[in-house]
């Protein structure tokens, strides 16, 4: 399938479909009289979805999904004076509609710009079989980032943000060589990192190699209860795992029952991990706790809901929340995303604006 691997995709080779050119300078230093912000890397990649069940009385839709998603959650809840970097990929024959889409984004950087690669984009096809289970099948394949590509991209970047939607976008070697050379923190939504793409494109749950590895590589770490099979027997296993590789936070999303956070000695919220050892375990015992969801009407769109979870998660640590405190916002957004169809418009719904969808 094109682009499972890296794909041997430097900048060189590609062309940017808006914005600045990314073949000098694509993050120039903003203007010494403007006032300075914050910036946020975001690592993704745009899907089209075709979903089918999500309401058994309609016809199937169509729509993006992918991190369109978590871009509408960073862009409703990250606080003021920080702005979106997208550092992403998208195949020619979807370019122009994911331009349409960054449209509506309010905190997008000025010079943000999508590298266009000559490649089928990522599809999708969703069947959900309940509520909070579904199938995926995947066709196209936008290359995955090597450090050539990938490296001159991180200038200026405060923090970083990752979701392996399609499970390509980083293999272990370049994301490594991000953790040494990026300072700022890392948060990963695991995502299909352990889904298998078989002949016919359907994702299935595959082992994850490595993991200590994988986990050495980020500061907060979010997966599921799918998700941690492929990674230990159970949670705790696998926040012992994640945290001695110096993850600061593990946090498992539940579903309806809502997330439970496993956090280093000493880490509350963002500002802690200034005063901890980078890249090691810390001293003393972990903390843990459930956090419940707020209840929701489960006969509304359940898709991105884990997205928007994370990427709220994530923002309100950066504006300087507590975990459990950040995780309730997090439990907010994912609520109003389920009493919204897609992702066109919903970054005015989750700020509570009239979206029309």
């Amino acid at each position: 399938m094109p682009g499972v691997g890296g794909g041997g995709w430097g900048v060189e080779n590609q062309k940017a479909s808006f914005g600045r050119s990314s073949y000098a300078s694509p993050f120039p230093t903003p203007h010494p009289q403007l006032p300075i912000r914050k910036r946020l890397g975001v690592i993704g990649t745009f899907v089209w979805d075709t979903i089918y069940g999500r309401d058994p009385r309609s016809e199937p839709v169509q729509e993006w999904g992918g991190v369109t998603y978590a871009l509408s959650g960073l862009d409703a809840a990250l606080p003021d004076g920080w702005e979106i970097v997208p550092l992403m990929k998208v195949g020619e024959d979807l370019a122009g509609r994911a331009r349409d889409y960054f449209g509506e984004l309010r905190r997008l950087a000025s010079d943000a710009a999508l590298i266009e690669v000559p490649y089928p984009n990522n599809r999708v096809e969703l069947r959900y079989v309940t509520s909070e289970r579904r199938a995926e099948r995947l066709t196209g394949g936008v290359p995955g980032w090597t450090w050539l590509g990938l490296k001159p991209l991180l200038r200026d970047l405060d923090a970083l943000y990752i979701n392996f939607i399609s499970g390509f976008e980083l293999d272990l070697e370049t994301l490594q060589l991000l953790r040494q050379h990026f300072t700022g923190p890392i948060y990963c939504d695991l995502h299909m990192l352990v889904m298998a793409v078989q002949p016919s494109g359907l994702r299935t749950l595959q082992p994850l190699p490595n993991v200590a590895e994988w986990c050495r590589c980020f500061d907060l770490l979010q997966v599921n209860e799918e998700e941690v099979s492929a990674m230990a027997p159970d949670p705790m296993a696998l926040a012992a795992t994640a945290l001695a590789a110096g993850v600061r936070c593990l946090a498992v999303t539940l579903g309806s029952r809502g997330a439970v956070y496993f956090a280093a000695p000493g880490f509350g919220q963002l500002a802690d991990l200034n005063s901890q050892p980078a890249l090691g375990p810390a001293s003393g015992a972990i903390r843990t706790a459930l956090v419940q969801a707020i209840q929701v009407d489960l006969d509304g769109d359940p898709t991105g809901c884990g997205d928007v979870w994370g990427a709220t998660f994530f923002s309100r640590l950066l504006a300087g929340d507590n975990i459990e405190d950040a995780m309730r916002r997090a439990h907010e957004a994912a609520g109003r995303n389920v009493r919204h169809r897609g992702a066109t418009g919903l970054s005015r719904h989750l700020r509570g604006e009239l979206s029309f969808r």
